[in-house]
């Protein structure tokens, strides 16, 4: 549906036609001198007048459409789209990912290939984002520092490439900061509606980086009542050939679970193990279970500025203007 913000403004259109009237000149009873041996060339000039009248017409109608479509456009119309569902009680979610340079171990198969642990994350987190119908996504990198990637949003496929974006070593590739991850975490939520305050952190190390003990930080969020679901990821048992044959090593020794659950029961969260792309996909099923969806909505009515438009054709027909003037010789449009 089409509406303008300012309607008032097209009120003004007569102006430029009230002038044109009232500056003509007044008429006179005056008699004017006969010379008739100049009637010929006055007729040559009365033709010439004559023939250029399509022209002045055609001018005067140029300059009618830029006035109008000037006046169209100051007056902002806007295009109203049909009302959109949107939640009004939806949780508050930040996902907390690892992307420190443990995460490269090629110890995950996805889709009969070996993959690194970063893409498995990838895969399985951004359908878990899309699913995620009605809830505010946020998402947070780190590695030796963390940083807010994306703010909470409604925009679940934005938050997804974003996601999909992220490179391991982006936020260092010594050191893993899940202290600071859950401070950051808990700056962002306190000022959201509580009971629907959610942290999920996924990593495959320990806290050895940042500035924030985990435990610290958690009791933070206990105190914001910030609910932290903790997921370490890794597989424990990897086969590995060498010049003395199969070796096999566990690839996520360097896991601390024990910080990991210890977070997860301060703030009343739950401690998940994923040791392949198909655990973890089961854990943020059980996830979904946890947080339902909230089904109360509120509607939304998309708004489009289309203003653009007419500006657009005003320019377009001026320049037509200028164009018709300057090749007539009539630059200054006297006979307008």
């Amino acid at each position: 549906m089409l509406n303008l913000v300012w309607p008032w403004v097209l009120a003004l259109a007569p102006i430029p036609f009230i002038y044109r009237w009232w500056r003509k000149p007044a008429a006179t009873n005056t008699r004017a001198l006969r010379a008739p041996l100049l009637a010929s060339a006055a007729e040559g000039i009365n033709s010439a007048d004559g023939s250029q009248q399509w022209l002045r017409r055609l001018l005067l109608l140029l300059l009618s459409l830029c006035w109008l479509a000037s006046l169209l456009a100051l007056s902002r119309p806007l295009w109203v789209g049909e009302p959109v569902a949107l939640p009004t009680d939806g949780r508050d979610i930040l996902l907390a990912v690892d992307i420190s340079g443990s995460m490269a171990r090629d110890d995950m198969e996805l889709r009969g290939r070996q993959v690194n642990r970063l893409v498995a994350v990838k895969s399985v987190v951004g359908d878990f984002v899309v699913e995620r119908k009605g809830d505010r996504l946020g998402l947070i990198l780190f590695g030796e520092k963390a940083y807010l990637q994306t703010p909470l949003t409604f925009d679940r496929l934005t938050m997804q490439t974003l996601l999909n974006e992220a490179q391991i070593g982006f936020a260092g590739n010594n050191g893993t900061a899940i202290g600071d991850a859950i401070g950051l975490a808990v700056k962002r939520l306190q000022e959201r509606p509580e009971n629907h305050r959610v942290v999920i952190l996924l990593t495959d190390g320990a806290n050895n980086a940042g500035e924030l003990d985990p435990l610290k930080a958690a009791d933070l969020a206990r105190r914001a009542k910030v609910k932290i679901y903790t997921i370490g990821i890794g597989a424990e048992v990897q086969e590995t050939w060498g010049l003395f044959g199969k070796r096999v090593t566990n690839p996520s020794a360097d896991l601390d679970e024990t910080a990991l659950s210890n977070i997860a029961e301060a703030t009343g969260g739950q401690f998940f193990r994923a040791r392949n792309p198909q655990e973890l996909q089961a854990i943020y099923a059980e996830l979904n279970r946890l947080e339902p969806i909230e089904q109360d909505a509120e509607t939304l009515r998309p708004i489009a500025a289309l203003f653009h438009w007419p500006l657009g054709l005003a320019f377009v027909l001026s320049l037509l203007i200028a164009l018709l003037r300057f090749v007539t010789g009539n630059p200054r449009g006297e006979h307008v």
